[in-house]
Formats: C-alpha cells, sequence, structure tokens
C-alpha cells in the first residue's frame, strides 16, 4: 500500500474514532447494553492505530519544523540533533502504521475453544496431553483471561484421552491460534526402566469461538401455501382454509402446521419451527467446519508432522516454524509461551508485510 493510501485510510479511521467516541457518550447509546458494546469494542479495535498515527503527524510536523530551521545559522545545530533524533522515529512509526494497516483477521478478537488429543505415544502421549491443558490454563491466568473445561476424559493414572477448553479473553485467538499442530515431547517415561528416551505426540487444535446463533428470515425467501386441513377440528376447518405451509427457498426446508384453527396461529407456529430447523442447520454447519478446520490444523498426529518439541533431557523447546529455541521447557510447560507467541505473530505479520509490499 503506496503511503498517501495509507494516509488516506488513516484519516478515515481517525474520524470513524472520534465519531465512535461520540457515540459512546450518546446517552441513547449508553442504555442500549448490547449497542454500546459493540461501540466500545469498535472504539478499542481502532484505538491502537489512531493513538500511532496521531502519535505520527506530531513527529512528522516536529521533523518538518526542524527542517525548516537548517538554513538559521544560528539554529542549526539544534536542528540537526531534532532531525537525526525525529527521522529514525519517524521512519519507526511508519512501519508501525503498515503493520497496523494490514488484513486483520476477523477472528482475532474472539474467544477460542482449545481441543487437545494425545496422537503417537500411548499413555505417555495421554499424560502429555494433560501437561498442555495446564500450559494453556496457565498461559489464560497470567494473560487474566478465563478458562473453562468444557469436557475432559482421564485415561486413570494423570493422562487424557480428550480435553477440550474453553477461554475467554480479549485477543485470545489472535494469541492462541499459532498454537495449533502436532506437539512432540521427548523424554524418559516414570515407567521406562532402562532408561531409554521416548518421543510422543498430542495434537492441538485452537478455533475460534462462534457467537450465538440469530436468525433472519427475509420475506422474499418464503414461498407461502395455505391449505384445508387434513386434521380434525369440525367443519370450520373444512370450509376456511387455515393450514400452512411454508418452504424456506434457499435451504429446501419445508414446514406444515395445521394444528391452530386459525391461519394466524398456524403461520406463527410454523415459523417457529423453521427458525429452529435453520437455527440447528447452522450448527450443524458450524460443527462440520469445526471438525474441517480442526483436521486441516492438526494433521494425523504422526511424530513427523510436529510444530513444537518439548525436550526434558536438554531442557530445551523448540519451535520448528520460526527455529526460536528456549532453554526453560519446565517455564515453558508452565504456561511461559509468551515469546514463543510474539515471535510467531510477529513473523506472521513480517510475512504479511512482505506480500504487501511486492503488490
Amino acid at each position: 500500500m503506496s503511503l498517501e493510501l495509507a494516509r488516506q485510510r488513516l484519516e478515515r479511521l481517525d474520524a470513524e474514532y472520534i465519531d465512535l467516541e461520540r457515540r459512546m457518550a450518546d446517552p441513547e447509546v449508553v442504555a442500549d447494553r448490547d449497542l454500546y458494546r459493540q461501540t466500545t469494542r469498535a472504539w478499542s479495535a481502532l484505538s491502537e492505530v489512531v493513538q500511532a498515527y496521531r502519535e505520527y503527524r506530531e513527529v512528522e510536523k516536529a521533523l518538518a519544523e526542524a527542517r525548516d530551521l537548517i538554513g538559521d545559522t544560528d539554529m542549526r545545530s539544534l536542528a540537526e540533533a531534532e532531525i537525526a533524533e525525529l527521522t529514525p522515529r519517524l521512519d519507526a512509526l511508519e512501519d508501525r502504521l503498515r503493520i497496523l494497516l494490514l488484513p486483520r483477521d476477523p477472528n482475532d478478537e474472539r474467544d477460542v475453544i482449545v481441543e487437545i488429543r494425545p496422537a503417537a505415544g500411548g499413555e505417555e502421549a495421554a499424560l502429555f496431553a494433560g501437561e498442555l491443558m495446564r500450559l494453556y490454563a496457565r498461559y489464560a491466568e497470567r494473560r487474566a483471561w478465563k478458562m473453562e473445561v468444557l469436557s475432559a476424559q482421564e485415561t486413570g493414572i494423570g493422562g487424557y484421552t480428550d480435553i477440550v477448553l474453553s477461554i475467554a479473553g480479549q485477543g485470545a485467538y489472535s494469541q492462541l491460534k499459532f498454537e495449533s499442530g502436532v506437539h512432540r515431547v521427548q523424554r524418559v517415561p516414570a515407567t521406562e526402566s532402562s532408561g531409554r528416551i521416548h518421543t510422543s505426540t498430542a495434537t492441538v487444535a485452537v478455533l475460534p469461538e462462534m457467537e450465538e446463533v440469530e436468525i433472519a428470515i427475509s420475506p422474499k425467501d418464503l414461498e407461502v401455501d395455505v391449505y384445508h386441513s387434513s386434521s380434525a377440528g369440525g367443519q370450520n376447518v373444512q370450509k376456511v382454509a387455515t393450514a400452512i405451509r411454508i418452504l424456506h427457498k434457499p435451504t429446501g426446508l419445508l414446514v406444515t402446521c395445521e394444528d391452530e384453527r386459525s391461519q394466524l396461529q398456524n403461520r406463527e407456529k410454523a415459523m417457529r419451527m423453521l427458525r429452529v430447523r435453520l437455527y440447528e442447520r447452522e450448527l450443524e454447519m458450524q460443527r462440520a467446519a469445526r471438525t474441517e478446520a480442526r483436521r486441516s490444523q492438526v494433521g494425523t498426529g504422526d511424530r513427523s508432522e510436529k510444530i513444537r518439541t518439548y525436550n526434558f533431557p536438554d531442557g530445551r523447546v523448540t519451535d520448528h516454524r520460526i527455529g526460536l529455541t528456549i532453554h526453560n521447557v519446565a517455564g515453558i510447560l508452565d504456561g511461559g509461551i509468551q515469546p514463543f507467541v510474539d515471535a510467531l505473530v510477529a513473523a506472521d505479520q513480517a510475512e504479511k508485510l512482505r506480500a504487501d509490499l511486492a503488490e
């Protein structure tokens, strides 16, 4: 993105930010809890980029003023010192703004569902799955996020065959999404008498948690037929067509209702049934998408597919995607994964920036 296009976009974001601040002080918005929450969330999402842009403008103005003083012999040395200080600061802010303007993952601010399952390695893999659960619980605690165990199937000796966690907190998905994949552990199991090092794996899938599904039905998507009821109800039912058949054309879902004596009652009941079926259909689609997302994230769980290795004999943890090694396996398993998170986010941003500059 060219600097001029970036500046135009930043000006629009600044104006939007000011408008959101105004709306947050509007009594009507404050009185509507959902609207106020949406407004504050939008304002918060713009805060970082707008504040960085405002700082950029201040530094840019100060730098222009310093350059204007170069021709003044009395002020030259002072102006040169200011230019030397402000130029790299302006360059750093420009780089930061380029990153902040990169397309954002629309799920970044969502809460997450974390699924952990043992893969290769039998009981040792099941034990490792339990340690990964503790890792994410401790990480959530460090971030002051809320963690809840949705389900956990224990093996009986401290291991787990299946763990599903809910982690709620600002930017949870943006921080945890790179944890998806195969995690490998290398160590001597407590049950190993010969001291031989075993290699086991567990898979982690981090999925954005969907908000409650809302079903909006457009009248133009409906085909409504009125017909005579075939149910018991006396001659009145036969004289007046009261039964309702509704076809939802986009999905092909068909509902009928002829239980009530009035057409209006049958229509209302049929619409309720349609909303429920559309809701169930949407949930099923989300479950299918979640299953597919998990499959694409974790692969087969084979040892060769690892994204990170926890090596106990050497006391190190290595993330193979970015080549980062930290010699503190105990600290990492106690939730100290922020250095990996920061490095993975930075690598992702750098890749996006290279692609943006190449366009």
